[in-house]
This record gives structure tokens, C-alpha cells and sequence, in this order.
């Protein structure tokens, strides 16, 4: 009885030290997008179609959870190649200096049963800022070939300025892009299964 007591009282203990899951970001699954403003009136919208990421979650306490990314810069596809090639140039993400963009998360907090604010370093076109992802999780499923899946919707907002990308033109109305950029990603991950131990 003493035993098994004592294995009760250590269930607790053994369910808050579980390991954290981690996850590999699925891109064919995914997508990476922005939108601005442009001549006021509307949203010039685009997505990165390469990138690659993990997140490792740890659901019995998020803060030792841990988000990285990183894109390539010369990835950037608005559904119109003069735009996507003025984007690569020096006036916006200058690829060939900064052909990447990382995330790395520094904070990760717990805002309801299902959603995350998650704070990190965001690097683009060479300086790097804070930023904070507001991330909705949805359960976990089985896919087609027995793998474990799980989705992560982002939203955040970035200022363009804030990490040099100051070009611009006037016209009547006012600015032909806006300065606040914002951020949304639809991300399907796979749980990456834990090697195993060699003999």
C-alpha cells in the first residue's frame, strides 16, 4: 500500500516534467504572408514560399516553449514579377545583403485554453527588433501516413521603418505604401518523433 501511494504522489510530479513536443513546420501545408497598405485604399498582399521552422512546445508550462524560423528573403512572391524583383532590390529586403529573415522567440506566455503570446527577435534586412505573435493552436490530429499534425495560425504587426525599409512615393492622396505591415501565418507542423536510443 506504502508503494503505491507513493507512485500516486509522484504523478504529479511526473506529468509537469514531461518533455516538450517538437514540432517541424510542414510548408507545402503552410503559408507565410503580409499585407500593407497601398495608395490608401487597399492591401498589397504576398507570402514567402521558402522557409523552415520548429516550435517546441511545452504544454504544461509554456514559458520554456521556444519558436525559430528563418525565410529566405528572395522567396518573396506577390503574384507580380516587377514588384517581387523591386522587393529584392536594395530599396526593400536587398536579398543579396540580407537573404535571410530569422524569429527566435524570447517569451512565450499563455493568453486562454488555446492561444499563446509569443515575443521574440525578428531580423530583417539587418537590424533586428521585438515582436510580439498572437498564436492560436488547434488540437493535434493523425494525417494520412500515421504522422502527428498540429496547426498554428500568427498574427502581428511590424513597422517598416523600424527596420529600414523606407521606401516610398507620394501621390495625391498620400503615401503609396503605409508604413505598418502586418503579419499572418497559417502554419501546419509535424511532431517530430524522439530518436532512438542506440544500443
Amino acid at each position: 500500500m506504502k508503494t503505491l501511494l507513493s507512485l500516486l504522489a509522484l504523478v504529479p510530479t511526473l506529468a509537469l516534467s514531461a518533455p516538450a513536443t517538437a514540432w517541424k513546420l510542414d510548408p507545402s501545408h503552410s503559408t507565410v504572408g503580409f499585407s500593407v497598405k497601398h495608395l490608401v485604399i487597399s492591401q498589397a498582399r504576398g507570402e514567402f514560399s521558402r522557409y523552415t521552422g520548429t516550435v517546441t512546445l511545452d504544454e504544461a508550462d509554456v514559458s520554456r516553449s521556444r519558436v525559430e524560423a528563418s525565410i529566405e528573403a528572395a522567396s518573396v512572391d506577390t503574384r507580380n514579377a516587377d514588384r517581387d524583383g523591386h522587393l529584392r532590390s536594395p530599396d526593400f529586403f536587398d536579398v543579396a545583403k540580407y537573404p535571410t529573415i530569422t524569429f527566435a522567440s524570447t517569451q512565450v506566455e499563455k493568453r486562454g485554453a488555446d492561444r499563446l503570446a509569443v515575443t521574440g527577435n525578428l531580423t530583417l534586412h539587418g537590424v533586428t527588433r521585438p515582436v510580439t505573435l498572437d498564436v492560436s493552436l488547434t488540437p493535434e490530429v493523425k494525417g494520412l501516413y500515421g504522422e502527428t499534425r498540429r496547426g498554428f495560425t500568427a498574427t502581428g504587426k511590424i513597422s517598416r521603418k523600424d527596420f529600414g525599409l523606407t521606401w516610398n512615393k507620394l501621390i495625391e492622396a498620400g503615401p503609396a505604401l503605409g508604413d505598418e505591415v502586418t503579419l499572418s501565418f497559417e502554419l501546419e507542423a509535424v511532431k517530430e518523433q524522439p530518436k532512438a536510443a542506440s544500443r
